[in-house]
């Protein structure tokens, strides 16, 4: 069946897409359609039509879904930020736990019964949680200022001072900033005349400490008359820090460079758990406090420490990870790209006397491997401390994924899962072999598959810095000594590595499938070939967004 621009049509909705738009079919034909539920009857009007599927606008509900409940915010429909807000929180739990077991049946290639997955951990109140809200300023049609949100795919702002996500601050704050700018003839930023002073209103608060910051995003150097709005905005209970900045360019980007204090430290603080965090404008900190606390908390758990592992947190930003794991391992280093970020990770640990967390500036796939050449005797690190497993996937295209192996009680074991059909690459890093020959020498690495049978010939690490493969003798070196082995996958099928003789080694996985696009997936629980005898390595290694969820962690033999 042919379908045309303006057709109206009546389908079910099978499934949420991943922005919350409902899709339903008809004679087999994909509509999209935004504001509607699974298993809602529509009638709809087709908007566009592609070759295999189409968009649609919501014309009347026929059968309304069970889980649809009225929208608290009045500008829900209008503001599109919360595209979820017709269904029912419940449902919404159920939703999102699907969409998680369906990525890792589709994508990740598991099978139903290799995923055993926990009840999702929902908000006993799922409503005034944001501990951060931004604000752009604009004027309506009759000239009026007015502060909210940007329409979805637009820049229209919807005029919502009091998002029911943000704290109920917002609105008082989001008053006083435009009556200051009415009294003294203070224009919001127009973005296509590049005129204009006020841009954005960035508002923070400390859901632990009550403190309150607000930071001004400005088209210009300084605010007229900034003591008064000082003195105003000090009215609000817990203002705490007031500043701006400046930002002057033609851009989407909200924050400027540079930050200039008016009142308060500069920094408001907070607490996630026992470790207190200064928060400055332009600093990463999870925007929901109270799940961010059973996050950590539920990691910290997982990862089972007992004060004897050494933790790398990958792209730690202000150390907020870090800290809370310190808690806990015996030492913990963090990694972050942005200098101010670990400036105040550094004074985040020095407030807490935390001491066994140390940060570095850099990139993550240069520093580790950096401090690991130097086997812990460089000028930047006093004590290494023995690393049980750390593996880095990269988040860019062109670089490899690199396994850092430091078995410290026997064999121990990764699973790696190939993303697509293909011949993968693995390579022992030479100049990690040749500074650690003597902790290297009769370091043996296999590669199998779940039932036991060699992928490859294993590789093996002689004390001269060269590797070997199947009959491994360091007094009796074979001429086709490789530093590398090669053989072909299927895709979704899982390569296990054995490193055994418990020595240091490191593995790369070159680039040849993509590897660094897709996230591994963890291998968690007993080895397939020795039941009952497995279990997490030591260590937790944290990469990225996907801090949580994007451990490759290693098992080994007790």
């Amino acid at each position: 069946m042919d379908f045309k621009k303006n057709q109206e049509v009546i389908l079910k909705i099978d499934d949420l897409g991943n922005n919350g738009e409902g899709i339903g079919h008809v004679d087999g034909y994909a509509l999209f359609v935004k504001e509607v539920l699974p298993g809602e009857t529509i009638r709809a009007g087709i908007m566009k039509c592609k070759k295999n599927y189409g968009f649609a606008r919501l014309m009347e509900i026929l059968t309304p879904s069970e889980a649809r409940v009225e929208p608290k915010c009045p500008v829900a429909r209008q503001c599109g930020g919360c595209q979820l807000q017709a269904m029912s929180y419940e449902e919404q739990l159920k939703f999102k736990e699907r969409k998680v077991k369906n990525h890792l049946l589709r994508i990740g290639k598991f099978k139903e019964n290799e995923i055993h997955m926990l009840p999702i951990m929902g908000m006993k109140e799922p409503w005034r949680y944001r501990n951060k809200a931004q604000f752009p300023f604009g004027l309506d049609k009759n000239g009026n200022i007015v502060a909210g949100f940007y329409a979805g795919r637009t820049h229209d702002i919807i005029e919502c001072e009091d998002c029911l996500l943000g704290v109920e601050e917002n609105k008082d704050i989001l008053g006083i900033i435009k009556g200051f700018m009415r009294v003294h003839g203070i224009r919001p930023y127009d973005e296509t005349t590049h005129k204009g002073l006020v841009r954005h209103a960035l508002i923070r608060k400390g859901f632990h400490s009550g403190e309150i910051m607000v930071c001004l995003v400005i088209n210009g150097k300084d605010i007229p008359a900034k003591e008064q709005l000082v003195e105003e905005l000090c009215q609000v209970k817990g203002m705490t820090s007031i500043s701006y900045s400046i930002n002057q360019e033609k851009t989407n980007v909200i924050m400027g460079k540079e930050i200039v204090n008016l009142y308060g430290p500069g920094y408001i603080t907070d607490n996630i758990g026992n470790v207190t965090y200064q928060i400055s404008p332009l600093s990463f900190y999870q925007v929901n406090p109270v799940q961010t606390e059973k996050l950590y908390g539920t990691a910290l758990e997982y990862a089972g420490l007992t004060g004897n592992e050494t933790v790398w947190d990958l792209y730690c930003g202000i150390g907020t990870i870090s800290l809370f794991l310190a808690q806990k391992a015996k030492k913990v280093y963090g990694v972050e790209i942005v200098p101010q970020a670990i400036d105040d990770a550094r004074h985040n640990a020095e407030i807490n006397g935390i001491t066994n967390a140390e940060f570095f500036v850099g990139k993550a796939e240069e520093v580790v491997p950096d401090i690991y050449k130097k086997g812990g005797d460089g000028a930047e690190v006093q004590e290494l401390g023995e690393m049980s497993f750390a593996y880095y996937q990269p988040h860019h295209r062109g670089a490899n994924s690199v396994f850092y192996v430091y078995p410290t009680h026997g064999e121990m074991t990764i699973g790696w899962t190939a993303p697509q059909t293909g011949n993968v690459t693995f390579d022992i890093e030479a100049s990690l072999r040749n500074a650690q020959t003597d902790e290297m020498d009769g370091a043996l690495i296999k590669f199998e598959r779940a039932n036991g049978k060699a992928l490859a010939k294993a590789l093996a690490v002689t004390k001269q810095g060269q590797d070997a493969q199947d009959g491994f003798n360091k007094n009796d070196v074979p001429e086709n000594a490789k530093t590398s082995v090669t053989f072909e996958v299927k895709k979704g099928e899982t390569v296990y590595i054995r490193f055994t003789n418990n020595k240091k080694c490191a593995l790369y996985l070159d680039d040849a499938l993509n590897v660094s696009a897709w996230l591994t997936y963890n291998r968690i629980g007993e080895d397939p070939n020795n039941p009952g005898t497995a279990d997490i390595a030591s260590v937790a290694v944290f990469v990225g967004v996907v801090a949580l969820a994007g451990v490759c962690f290693a098992k080994k033999k007790k």
